[in-house]
């Protein structure tokens, strides 16, 4: 059976500046790729990240240059090889896991050995701001279940004690993205604790975590930039309790799958991450989602729209994709 490949990107506009410790977006640049093959079409999508050295053009080429293999019949276990890790990758084995649901009839979470898909729930995130701009920024969505906040800065305590006086009862997540050095890690862990907040994501550059071992933090820690694929798991597990499995930086759903089980054999927790995009690149997701203890897959709930049809939020609660959007 002959395959057609299609390729584009798209720019979805955010509702409002998306500010982190490394800079602001205020839309997500997203990759498209459909695989067409007997009368069914499978999609993915994915985000190129300039801070693992990705540009749109770039994945785009890589993804280009794979055409006649994939077109041929390249299977999703063989383009682990033909590609490393990252946007392109991503964007191409979500794109061969949604046909293979389409042709087979059978889902991709069970073909992903999950005996079900159940809804869950994400964290919601506070971009990097003033305390009192985040304050008002939580305020209304105190209710939620987890609010992840975005620090980098001299008021970084500042900023989460106004955010835990708006919203006193949800659980808090801090995320560094790389910008505190170890001293700050030390200073600002124990106020943190106090503060009940559960968990701190990345805090050091990926280049500098191994000062983390032999370190007690009296707040789980979280690996984001430093864990890609199954490869970091063994550093990891001696710096942090906790990793984020992005399916952008695992290059799919099939790495983020191995990963999903490696993590767990090292008794780490577990937070199934997302970059900004559409319900497209949160769908399979929600398969790595299923029994993580943190879910923060709220991507669409950032943009001015998603994509139509989309994913179903009620709240923070996520419903299982349909057929319609993926798997």
């Amino acid at each position: 059976m002959s395959r057609r490949l299609t390729l584009r990107d798209e720019r979805w506009p955010l509702a409002a500046a998306f500010v982190i410790a490394r800079g602001a977006k205020t839309e997500a640049h997203v990759i498209v790729a459909e695989i067409a093959e007997g009368g069914a079409i499978g999609r993915g999508e994915a985000v190129p990240y300039g801070r693992y050295g990705e540009s749109v053009e770039g994945e785009l080429a890589r993804m280009e240059a794979l055409r006649p293999a994939l077109e041929a019949g390249l299977t999703r276990q063989a383009l682990q090889k033909a590609l490393p890790p990252g946007a392109a990758r991503n964007a191409l084995d979500c794109a061969l896991w949604d046909l293979e649901a389409k042709l087979s009839g059978v889902p991709a979470w069970r073909t992903a050995g999950r005996t079900r898909l159940d809804p869950v729930k994400t964290c919601y995130t506070i971009s990097l701001d003033t305390p009192e701009a985040m304050a008002q920024a939580a305020r209304p969505m105190a209710r939620r279940p987890f609010l992840k906040l975005k620090i980098g800065g001299p008021d970084d305590l500042d900023r989460v004690a106004a955010v835990r006086a708006a919203a006193p009862k949800t659980r808090l997540i801090v995320d560094g993205n790389e910008g505190l050095s170890f001293d700050d890690l030390v200073r600002l862990t124990p106020e943190f604790a106090r503060l009940d907040v559960k968990m701190i994501e990345q805090p050091l550059h990926a280049d500098a975590d191994e000062a983390l071992e032999g370190w007690i933090s009296p707040v789980t820690l979280c690996a984001d930039e430093s864990l890609h694929t199954c490869r970091e798991l063994a550093a990891c597990a001696r710096r942090y309790g906790a990793v984020n499995v992005k399916l952008d930086k695992a290059g799919g759903l099939t790495e983020a799958l191995a990963v999903v089980d490696q993590a767990r054999a090292l008794g780490l927790e577990l937070m199934a991450g997302c970059m900004v995009a559409t319900s497209l690149a949160m769908a399979p997701a929600m398969i790595i989602a299923q029994g993580a203890e943190v879910a923060d897959l709220d991507g669409p709930l950032l943009l001015a729209r998603d994509r139509d049809p989309g994913l179903v939020f009620d709240g923070s609660l996520i419903f299982p994709p349909t057929p319609q959007l993926w798997g």
